[in-house]
């Protein structure tokens, strides 16, 4: 999978929720590995803050990210919309303090990211592959996020309410090209009786009854009704019954759910990496959701790499027949098995290492370990076959390694582990030399990491 951006820019125009302020708000295409920024453009400088989970500075009714003083807020909903179209990189270029809130929905975003449409680039995708099991929670809101491995990724929510309006419901996404229809439409919501406080609180100056979802679930008079309606600007409704009040009817009668489910999405889009992972969701909010983003930023700070997957039940790429025809080692130096996965400027290899290795013999007797040196000569032969792969005719040539760096041994191999091996491109091929990084992982951990460059040649004839 290739990263993606938009083909060209878009223009969408609203008030704020928050602000009450008229805000414009254009989606630029923008190059491989920039991922999502936001740029003030009504402030001197035009600053410009990073999209990701890092930067998330307050979760109070909507996500709201800072750099310095800088702040801005309610970006969700086109976050969400990004993030369900495979967008992974675009400029977002705003005149305020926050996005503005159209109709309450993703609706208009992924309108216009279609009308917009979506190029692939010159890079590869990199996913964040969910391997164990991650679990959020907060006791105090009965709020968790449960992430289990899947080959791709989904949603799942559950939310409940002490309402008898809005108590439990419940919305998945199994597949993002469904997102317009399931999704996109599904508008924020809220209670009559929280209208008060979050005025006193100075947000919602914005909203009213065509982009929020307004839920009567709690007896009042008509007269409060109708001081409420003069608080938020809204004309006045009579209401007898409780149920929902609003100038256009639910689009689902999940919807709130649903609502809940784009939030989700939104905050998920700051990690920074699509994810492939089930996601289950009881109650979620942007507090939590951001509590996960976060914590899945952390760990792939941790480890700069991710370990390979492997699946013994696939067929490979190259089997060990295809490897001699292609590199000139044979037993006992021929150190990869096979390889399972292989890209433009990456490789992944396997080497099953038994106890019946000749070097155990003397690479301990009491207690065998793999020598450092040919790890670093399996990645090195891994990386000559990624090399042999940019030119035709492959059988002609022959790959030497003109200098291993910055090597890092972090723990043994053994007899009994399976070693994969990743080797990427550090840089483009140039004169025929290539700067390559490999990293070993046993199961989910690093044993050994270096750097190469190495120089294809052509043989004689």
């Amino acid at each position: 999978m290739k990263q993606k951006s938009l083909k060209s820019s878009f223009v969408l125009s609203g008030k704020g929720l928050h602000t009450g302020l008229n805000i414009t708000i254009k989606f630029n295409p923008a190059p491989k590995n920039f991922g999502y920024k936001i740029k003030r453009t009504d402030l001197p400088g035009e600053p410009v803050i990073d999209a990701v989970a890092d930067q998330v500075c307050q979760t109070q009714r909507g996500t709201v990210v800072k750099s310095g003083d800088v702040t801005v807020s309610t970006i969700e909903h086109a976050m969400g919309a990004l993030y369900a179209y495979g967008i992974d990189n675009c400029l977002i270029e705003v005149n305020a303090p926050e996005f503005p809130i159209l109709d309450g929905s993703a609706k208009f975003y992924a309108e216009e990211i279609e009308k917009a449409g979506i190029e692939e680039l010159d890079e590869e995708r990199d996913y964040f592959v969910i391997k164990d099991k991650i679990e959020i929670t907060d006791k105090e809101t009965g709020s968790s996020l449960l992430v289990l491995p899947d080959d791709s990724f989904s949603v799942h929510v559950l939310i409940n309410f002490d309402s008898p309006v809005l108590n439990n419901q419940y919305a998945s996404l199994e597949e993002m090209s469904k997102f317009k229809d399931e999704v996109a439409s599904s508008r924020t919501f809220v209670f009559v009786r929280e209208i008060e406080p979050l005025l006193a609180n100075g947000l919602i100056k914005g909203g009213d009854l065509d982009n929020a979802i307004v839920i009567y679930d709690k007896k009042t008079s008509q007269s409060e009704l109708d001081r409420l309606a003069d608080l938020i600007g809204v004309s006045h409704k009579n209401v007898d019954e409780l149920g929902y009040i609003n100038n256009k009817p639910l689009v689902f009668d999940n919807e709130p759910a649903r609502h809940k489910l784009l939030d989700l999405l939104g905050d998920i889009a700051l990690i920074g990496k699509p994810i492939k992972g089930r996601i289950i969701a009881t109650k979620p909010g942007h507090k939590i959701n951001n509590q996960l983003a976060r914590s899945i930023r952390k760990e792939m700070k941790r480890q700069e790499i991710q370990a390979p997957s492997y699946d013994p039940k696939i067929p490979p790429v190259m089997d060990v027949n295809r490897i001699k025809e292609l590199l000139p080692h044979r037993y006992p130096m021929l150190l990869v098995d096979k390889i399972i996965e292989i890209g433009n400027k990456h490789i992944v290899g396997l080497k099953n290492f038994t106890t019946n290795e000749p070097f155990f013999q003397g690479h301990f007797p009491q207690e065998p370990v793999v020598p450092g040196v040919l790890l670093i000569e399996a990645m090195a032969q891994t990386g000559g076959l990624l090399v042999l792969n940019t030119v035709d005719d492959p059988e002609d040539y022959s790959t030497y390694f003109l200098t291993i760096d910055n090597v890092k041994f972090r723990q043994k191999v053994v007899p009994g582990d399976t070693a994969i091996f990743h080797v990427s491109f550090m840089t483009e091929l140039r004169r025929g030399c290539a700067s390559m990084k490999g990293y070993v992982f046993v199961g989910n951990k690093i044993t050994t990491e270096a750097e190469f460059l190495a120089q294809i040649v052509k043989h004689k004839k």
